[in-house]
């Protein structure tokens, strides 16, 4: 008699089965503890009867072997394959894979479409996924809500359990298509080969749904899903005046009938991420007082001094060099002016922090004169920079850290997989502050605390640390 799986079970001699936490036709999720490292993870054990398919079974190893090669922040880790022979000789086939812990979008979208700064940045992330897999020469071929999980630290595409290589046929043995039909790419209905634009398709209908809670073309079968592109009318997104044109187009336009009207997943991310924020950062303006400082402050015409996170760039005073604008910050009574400059300290000519993989050459301008801004600068300790006087909205604020990293990186101070944690971690918070999930506080307070492991790890230079926790800090104090 075939062994039941409950918990307690060990397979493989290794992972001790804990509970089930999902379950679809082809398969059973159960959390489980890999005794041998010691951590929690998910299996997916093979229903009985296709573990039985010695066919199946083969090509399930091999879509784990190829997933297990995608290595990306918002793609699901593959750890494992394994079999075990029970005592009348049957076979428990299961995939080992990362245990997640958040909400599947098909569950949220349960409750409406999203906010579409929100829809917008899970659209992106999925496609920065596809694109990831796309390289390797990989097709999901079954991008559905279901499959994607909303976690802390963003949106994780699941299940490669229907995955296939680039070119291969897009039918089983039985002529039947994969997939789910209301996501699936018209063109597959007449058996094309996989290609990486039904995965654009399919990200589409996605995408199309997250913003308007609804599909493009509803379907519940494969004749449903002919009738309904035969008969149905274009979608549009005219509804949602708020969206912006850009989001609009790259939308629409992966959802195109011809494949190769459609833009690739590395585009439509590329469109879907710069909107969300935009790379150049924008200056910094604080005014101070043009009359020279007496023994008591007095009022005088505002000048503008401007402030940029750019190499090579310096604060401009009209009228006032730089030394008496100095004399003046120390000298006024009373008035304590914070500004919080972006500047970058000269390279020197061995970094102190190490870095990982290819970095670009650090700039040759010179670098910018002191002055009162630079004078003004956080400390090399993280957690003691101050906010800025005007720290504006939470977009300015957010696009000012954003700069900030992207100089960081530019100039080898900070490290690649660094700089996209951070950045990963701001569009987070400014989505979910944005959207009124969240206060502000929390997930400021768990940047911080990320650059601060990250300074402990080596990633980031204690200067560029120190700046980044300024800023951050100012971000904290943005108007929402």
């Amino acid at each position: 008699m075939k062994a039941a799986l409950h918990p307690g079970r060990l397979l493989a001699r290794r992972y001790r089965l804990l509970d089930q936490i999902g379950a679809g036709g082809m398969s059973v999720i159960w959390r489980a503890r890999d005794e041998v490292l010691d951590r929690l993870v998910a299996l997916k054990v093979l229903a009985p009867s296709l573990a039985a398919d010695a066919r199946f079974r083969g090509m399930v190893r091999e879509e784990a072997r190829a997933a297990a090669q995608l290595v990306h922040p918002h793609l699901t880790s593959v750890h494992d394959y394994g079999e075990t022979v029970d005592p009348d000789g049957s076979i428990t086939s299961f995939v080992v894979m990362e245990l997640l812990s958040g909400e599947e979008l098909k569950l949220r979208l349960t409750e409406g479409p999203l906010p579409w700064a929100e829809a917008v940045q899970v659209g992106a992330q999925v496609a920065e996924a596809l694109a990831a897999a796309h390289r390797l020469g990989i097709v999901h071929r079954d991008i559905t809500p279901g499959n994607v999980m909303m976690t802390g630290t963003g949106v994780k595409v699941l299940d490669f359990g229907i995955a296939t290589r680039i070119g291969a046929p897009d039918e089983d043995e039985d002529g039947e298509t994969f997939g789910t039909p209301a996501y699936v790419a018209p063109e597959r209905l007449d058996g094309a080969p996989a290609q990486p634009s039904t995965d654009v398709y399919s990200l589409g209908v996605l995408l199309y749904e997250a913003l308007t809670g609804r599909v493009p073309y509803p379907a519940d079968t494969w004749d449903q899903l002919s009738a309904a592109l035969a008969n149905g009318p274009p979608p549009t997104l005219a509804e949602l005046p708020e969206l912006p044109a850009p989001v609009a187009e790259i939308c629409l336009r992966s959802l195109a009938r011809n494949p190769a009207d459609r833009p690739t997943a590395r585009q439509v991310a590329t469109a879907l991420r710069d909107h969300l924020l935009p790379a150049d950062p924008p200056t910094a303006t604080v005014r101070v007082p043009t009359e020279p400082p007496q023994p008591q402050p007095t009022a005088g015409t505002p000048a503008a001094v401007t402030a940029t996170g750019l190499p090579g760039e310096s604060v401009a005073a009209s009228g006032w060099s730089a030394r008496r604008l100095a004399l003046l910050l120390v000298l006024a009574v009373g008035v304590t002016l914070a500004v919080v400059a972006l500047l970058p300290e000269q390279q020197p000519a061995r970094r102190a922090q190490p870095t990982v993989g290819p970095t670009a050459t650090p700039s040759s301008d010179p670098p910018a004169p002191t002055t009162a801004a630079s004078s003004a600068a956080p400390s090399t300790r993280p957690g003691t920079g101050s906010p800025s006087a005007k720290p504006g909205t939470l977009t300015e604020a957010a696009n000012r850290v954003d700069g900030l990293i992207g100089a960081g990186l530019s100039a080898g101070q900070i490290r690649d997989d660094v700089a996209l944690d951070l950045r990963n971690e701001l569009r987070n918070l400014t989505v979910a502050v944005s959207s009124g999930r969240e206060e502000l506080a929390p997930p400021v307070a768990r940047l911080r605390e990320k650059v601060t492991v990250r300074l402990g790890e080596g990633g980031i230079s204690p200067a560029y640390a120190a700046r980044l926790d300024a800023a951050i800090i100012e971000l904290g104090a943005a108007r929402v």
